[in-house]
């Protein structure tokens, strides 16, 4: 009986979850201690937001949370694949013939300039994060550690939206180039359910089942996952100097006569949508758990990826819009297409069968980031600490995983391509700000070292570089022909920035590698992402509007009171630890012999 009965205890133990594995928390023992809960919720909003978490507090002990360590099997030649399999797929295979041909025609090329830059400064914010505090949560971790709990916990909802929304973009357009491998349109591949909203009625399940691929690649092994998108990514650098050599000898100088034909306004619109091309580069940082020597291999892998992954952009844009007179881009595959215009029917073959390698590594890059910016917010359980769990097998967090892709997956049956495109833009240009902000915070507040009246300093300058240009994007996103205003926001950008660098010490020297040029390439990083915010259009901003609500009933519900039960009982933890410390560093020593 006894045997039996404990073979039953284990056998639940393994195949069922409990409520303590989703709310353990003491808010959630009980109705009474909920209700309780929610009566403190001003109290304790206040200090979740005053509250800054400890560089030590997610090194080790959030980190330790997971049961399991991750293993440490990457190094800089994996993490510049991993940069490039991330981010080369379909926004440059998709976006650049749909923006070139319906927004900005050959200047295209401009666009993915500005947007590279901004996506440079950023990386380059990133990196000396992911350097000095590597764990899994990325750039929640980062800004836990400057900004506090409740704005990393915003941040954090717009990190998941834009690595589901992101992957289901992918997925939809592994479709199209999929169709186009088979001589077939992407529709016929779409069950069409004319009940539905022309924006969610067409439905794909050859991208959930991509998906599906995906996310047993990632759950078995990171260094497996890591493999494998090398050996894509070198056939997908092949494939890509093969379009733009043979593209390139196909060219006609004619179709470059009417460069600009929408001028500035075309080209920074362009830009604001084939930001959604550099996006995957932040699930690098995620990976500075996984990675051997951090402060060497981060700033390789993260900077010389994005450099790459630039000048390809620019040659593949300068291309596609040499072979084709603009307004002929095919929206859908206008790679494909554009070879089969200038007689090369057999070429179209190799360019789809490139992009579906392409767009096959992004999804399995951002499948492993995402789980792992999810599994570090579970840690801190602001989502269950189920999904925080790391296989001890496969060291990776399947919970985790499964989770986003499921979400990822359903999100890809439903909605068309446009709407998914905008919609991450916004979020990553959010939270790119946002890590730009949280540096500045980094390096000129300590607390306990930096003076009240420095402390002011900054935030009276951070608050006029913040102000100026979301002055400038609005002005931009309302004013056709104006530029009155920009001779205001422009200089006090500039003085708040100048204030800053010479009127407010620096409380902090990185300690392996550090942003060259602060504060002004990061307060350029912030003005760069507020201003392309300027040019998306207002329904996206709209379903933004929508999201972030709801991420804010979830916190006052449940977020909030789980986390700061959490952080209570740690901190209670840690007093009594310290106390216990000094009561044995109290005893004398004694002889061993008694």
């Amino acid at each position: 009986m006894g045997a039996n009965s404990e073979a039953v205890v284990v056998k639940r133990r393994v195949c069922s979850c409990s409520k303590d594995d989703f709310f353990p928390e003491e808010s959630f023992k009980s109705w009474g201690n909920y209700v309780n809960a929610m009566i403190q919720t001003g109290p304790r909003f206040m200090n979740r937001v005053l509250t800054r978490s400890l560089e030590e507090t997610e090194l080790n002990e959030v980190k330790n949370r997971s049961q399991h360590e991750m293993k440490k099997t990457l190094n800089w030649w994996d993490l510049i694949w991993f940069g490039i399999g991330a981010v080369i797929g379909t926004g440059v295979f998709v976006f650049t013939g749909l923006e070139a041909r319906e927004e900005v025609g050959p200047a295209v090329v401009l666009s993915y300039v500005v947007s590279g830059i901004s996506a440079m400064l950023s990386v380059f914010c990133y990196t000396e994060f992911a350097v000095e505090i590597p764990v899994a949560g990325g750039s929640f971790a980062y800004l836990r550690v400057e900004l506090g709990d409740f704005m990393a916990f915003i941040a954090a909802g717009n990190i998941l939206l834009e690595y589901v929304v992101g992957g289901a973009a992918v997925a939809r357009s592994w479709t199209s180039y999929f169709a186009t491998l088979l001589n077939k349109k992407p529709e016929d591949f779409r069950i069409i359910v004319h009940n539905l909203s022309e924006d969610y009625s067409h439905l794909d399940p050859i991208a959930v089942g991509v998906i599906v691929v995906v996310c047993i690649l990632t759950i078995l092994s990171t260094k497996g996952s890591s493999r494998f998108n090398y050996i894509a990514s070198v056939i997908h650098v092949v494939v890509i100097v093969f379009i733009i050599i043979t593209g390139l000898v196909k060219s006609d100088s004619k179709n470059y006569d009417y460069f600009a034909p929408y001028g500035a306004r075309g080209v920074f619109k362009a830009s604001a949508v084939l930001f959604f091309a550099y996006i995957g580069f932040d699930a690098v940082s995620t990976m500075a758990e996984e990675t051997k020597n951090p402060g060497r291999d981060i700033p390789i892998g993260l900077v010389g990826s994005m450099v790459i992954t630039t000048i390809a952009y620019c040659l593949l844009a300068v291309t596609l819009c040499l072979m084709q007179p603009y307004k002929q881009i095919d929206p859908d595959a206008p790679f494909s297409v554009a070879f089969q215009a200038v007689g090369m029917d057999w070429a179209k073959y190799i360019v789809a069968a490139g992009a579906l390698k392409g767009m096959t590594t992004v999804l399995l890059v951002g499948a492993v980031g995402q789980a792992r910016y999810l599994t570090h917010i579970a840690r801190t359980h602001m989502v269950p600490p189920w999904l925080a769990n790391v296989n001890k097998k496969t060291g990776t967090p399947i919970n985790a995983t499964v989770v986003m892709l499921v979400a990822t997956a359903v999100i890809a049956f439903f909605t068309k391509l446009g709407i998914l495109a905008d919609l991450v833009s916004i979020s990553t240009l959010f939270i790119f700000m946002l890590v730009a902000v949280a540096l500045l915070v980094r390096r000129y507040y300590v607390s306990g070292v930096t003076s009240s009246t420095n402390r002011n300093k900054l935030l009276m300058c951070i608050s006029l570089i913040l102000g100026s240009s979301i002055a400038t994007a609005i002005y931009w996103a309302t004013s056709k022909h104006g530029w009155i205003a920009y001779a205001i926001t422009a200089p006090v950008w500039f003085l708040a920035t100048l204030g800053l660098r010479l009127f407010v010490p620096q409380a902090r020297e990185p300690k392996l590698w550090g942003v060259p040029l602060v504060p002004w390439l990061p307060s350029a990083s912030i003005a760069i992402n507020i201003f392309l915010l300027g040019s998306i259009d207002a329904k996206s901003f709209v379903r933004f509007g929508i999201w972030t609500a709801f991420l804010l009933v979830y916190y006052f519900f449940l977020g909030l009171h789980a986390s700061y039960d959490t952080a209570t009982e740690s901190f209670q933890k840690r007093i009594i630890d310290e106390n216990a410390n000094i009561d044995r560093a109290k005893v004398p020593a004694t002889n061993s012999s008694v």
